[in-house]
C-alpha cells in the first residue's frame, strides 16, 4: 500500500484510513509564478476548487483558480498585465507567454496553452443573500480561508492546496473524493437557494467523475429543481454541453431525468420515456436516443455530432401511429418534426446560430439511408447539395450511432459501406474539362475561333495535357495552348482529344477501385 508523501499534509481533516492515494501534484511555473509573487508580498496564497480536485484524482486541471488574503487593489499591483471586470473580487492574471512541449518532438514551443494563459486570483470572501438564486447580493472580503471554502457548492471543491503541497480540507472533500460522493458544503437546500444552477452541476459532476450524489444532496435536488426555472438559460446550457461531452452523457441525462431537472433543460426529451418502437427497434425511444448518445461519446465525436444523436429521434413521439396491416409502430416523417422540435430546442438553449444549423440538419437528414443497390450517385450527390459537403462524413458518424442504440452490433455493415463508398466517389474532385482554368469561350476568345466542335477537341486536348502535370492548368498556359492546338485540323484534334477521354476514364476507374477497395465493397 502506497503512503502519502510527507510534503503533502492534510490540516482539518480526518484522515481515512488505507488510504489509496499518493499525491504527486506538478504545478506549472507559470502558476506557481502567480502564488509565488502573492507569498513574496507578505499574503497567503492557495489554488482551489476544481483544479486542486483534479489534481488529487491525477487529471491536468482544466483552469486554474487562487485564492488570498490580498484585496483586487493589492492583486492587481504585484501583476504587469491583469484585468477586473466583476463585483466579487476576482482579477484575472494574464500570462501573455506560456511555452507547451510536443510529445512527437520534445520541444518547447511558444503555443500558448489556454489552460495557463488566465489564472483567476480572488481574495478571501463572505457571501450573503441570494435573492435571485443565481449572484449574492453582497460580497465581503475576508482573511480567513475558512470563510473561503465554506461558501464553496460541494466539498471536492472546498479543498486548497499551498505551494508547500499541504492540503487545507475542512469540510471532508479528500474524504468525498476517495468515496467517489458528491456532497454540498452544509445543509444542500442553502446551497442551492444561493445559486440553483449548483444543482446542474451536481449533476455535471456525476457525469464527469463517475461519482455518486450523496442521498441529503440528491433529495434536496429532487425538492428544488424547480429554482432552475430563474437561472439563465445561457448558464443551463453551458453546464448541459458539458454532460454531453463528458465520457458518460447518457447517464448525466438519465440521473437529470430522474432527479427531475431535465424539464428545465430539454422538456422535449421526456416525452420519449416509454414510447415503444416497431420490430427493427431493440428498445423503447428513450432508451434508442440514449445508447446512441452514448455512442457517439464511446467514439469521441464532437458536439454537433453528439447533439445530433441525442435529438435525431425526438420527432417520434408525435409522429407515432398504428399500423393495422403490419400491426406495429410507424413514424413517418419524424426527421421533419425531430428537426423542427431540434431548431426550437437549440433557440430556447440560446445555442450560436451555426451550430444550431447543423445539428438542425444532420436531424433532419439522418433518414438518409436506401437500398444500396436500387440508389443511383445523383442521388447521393442530391443528399450531399442538401446536408453540405462539410457535413456529409458527419452525418455518415451519426448513422454508425443510430444502428449501434438500435441495438446492432455491427458498426459498418455492408448497405453502410457501401453508402461511404458512394459518397466517397461522389466527393472526390473531378477530372474532368470542368476543372480547366480555360472554358470554351476563353478558347474562342484566345484562338480566334468560331464555335463548333474543334473547340471541345481541344479542351480535351488540353485535359490530356493537365492530367499529365497538373502545373499546368493555368489560364496563361492554357491559352497560349490552345492557339498552338487552332492550328491542326479536326482529325488531328480528335485524336488528341480522345486520347485525354481515354486517359481520363483510366484515372477514375482507378480511383473508384481504390476507393471500393478501401470499403470493402464492389
Amino acid at each position: 500500500m502506497k503512503k502519502t508523501p510527507k510534503n503533502n499534509k492534510i490540516k482539518n481533516t480526518p484522515e481515512p484510513t488505507n488510504l489509496p492515494v499518493v499525491f504527486k501534484f506538478e504545478i506549472p511555473k507559470e502558476i506557481r509564478a502567480v502564488t509565488t509573487a502573492l507569498e513574496k508580498a507578505g499574503f497567503e496564497a492557495y489554488l482551489v476548487g476544481g483544479c486542486v480536485r483534479d489534481l488529487i484524482l491525477g487529471k491536468t486541471p482544466k483552469d486554474w483558480d487562487v485564492t488570498t488574503n490580498a484585496i483586487p487593489e493589492q492583486i492587481i499591483t504585484l501583476f504587469p498585465k491583469t484585468f477586473y471586470e466583476n463585483n466579487y473580487g476576482t482579477v484575472g492574471v494574464v500570462n501573455e507567454e506560456t511555452k507547451t512541449v510536443t510529445e512527437s518532438t520534445k520541444e518547447a514551443s511558444m503555443q500558448v496553452d489556454e489552460t495557463l494563459k488566465v489564472v483567476e486570483v480572488t481574495p478571501y470572501r463572505f457571501e450573503a443573500n441570494y435573492s435571485d438564486n443565481r449572484h449574492p447580493d453582497s460580497v465581503t472580503f475576508s482573511k480567513n480561508l475558512k470563510d473561503d471554502l465554506q461558501r464553496r457548492d460541494f466539498t471536492i471543491n472546498a479543498i486548497a492546496l499551498d505551494s508547500k503541497g499541504e492540503v487545507v480540507d475542512p469540510y471532508g472533500g479528500l474524504k468525498d473524493i476517495l468515496a467517489k460522493t458528491i456532497r454540498t458544503v452544509g445543509a444542500p437546500e442553502e446551497r442551492f437557494q444561493e445559486d440553483g444552477l449548483r444543482i446542474m452541476r451536481a449533476v455535471r459532476f456525476y457525469a464527469e467523475l463517475s461519482f455518486k450524489i450523496e442521498s441529503s444532496t440528491e433529495e434536496a435536488i429532487k425538492k428544488m429543481a424547480h429554482i432552475l426555472d430563474k437561472i439563465a438559460k445561457e448558464r443551463i446550457r453551458d453546464e448541459f454541453v458539458k454532460i454531453i461531452l463528458s465520457d458518460t452523457p447518457a447517464l448525466g441525462i438519465e440521473m437529470a431525468q430522474k432527479l427531475g431537472i431535465l424539464k428545465y433543460i430539454v422538456p422535449e426529451l421526456e416525452q420519449a420515456l416509454g414510447i415503444g418502437q416497431n420490430q427493427a427497434h431493440s428498445f423503447d425511444v428513450w432508451t434508442h436516443l440514449m445508447k446512441t448518445l452514448q455512442h457517439s461519446a464511446d467514439k469521441k465525436w464532437p458536439l454537433h455530432i453528439r447533439l445530433s444523436a441525442l435529438f435525431h429521434d425526438i420527432g417520434k413521439p408525435k409522429t407515432r401511429r398504428r399500423d393495422a396491416v403490419k400491426n406495429d409502430w410507424t413514424f413517418y416523417g419524424h426527421e421533419v418534426v425531430g428537426a423542427r422540435m431540434t431548431d426550437k430546442i437549440m433557440r430556447d438553449l440560446r445555442f450560436p446560430k451555426d451550430l444550431s444549423e447543423t445539428v438542425t440538419k444532420l436531424v433532419r437528414w439522418h433518414m438518409f439511408f436506401s437500398d444500396t443497390e436500387q440508389i443511383t450517385l445523383s442521388a447521393v450527390r442530391r443528399l450531399i447539395s442538401k446536408v453540405g459537403k462539410e457535413n456529409v462524413w458527419d452525418l455518415m458518424n451519426l448513422r454508425v450511432c443510430d444502428r449501434i442504440g438500435t441495438g446492432r452490433p455491427k458498426e459498418n455493415p455492408y448497405r453502410l459501406r457501401k453508402y461511404k463508398s458512394m459518397v466517397e466517389e461522389v466527393m472526390r474532385d473531378p477530372v474532368s474539362v470542368g476543372m480547366l482554368a480555360i472554358d470554351g469561350k476563353g478558347i474562342m476568345e484566345s484562338a480566334k475561333i468560331p464555335a463548333g466542335p474543334k473547340i471541345g477537341h481541344i479542351l480535351h486536348a488540353l485535359l490530356e495535357e493537365v492530367l499529365e502535370d497538373p502545373k499546368l492548368n493555368t489560364l496563361e498556359y492554357l491559352s497560349e495552348k490552345a492557339r498552338e492546338l487552332a492550328k491542326l485540323s479536326e482529325i488531328e484534334l480528335k485524336k488528341i482529344g480522345d486520347e485525354g477521354k481515354q486517359k481520363k476514364e483510366l484515372e477514375d476507374e482507378k480511383v473508384l477501385k481504390e476507393i471500393r477497395g478501401k470499403y470493402h465493397v464492389k
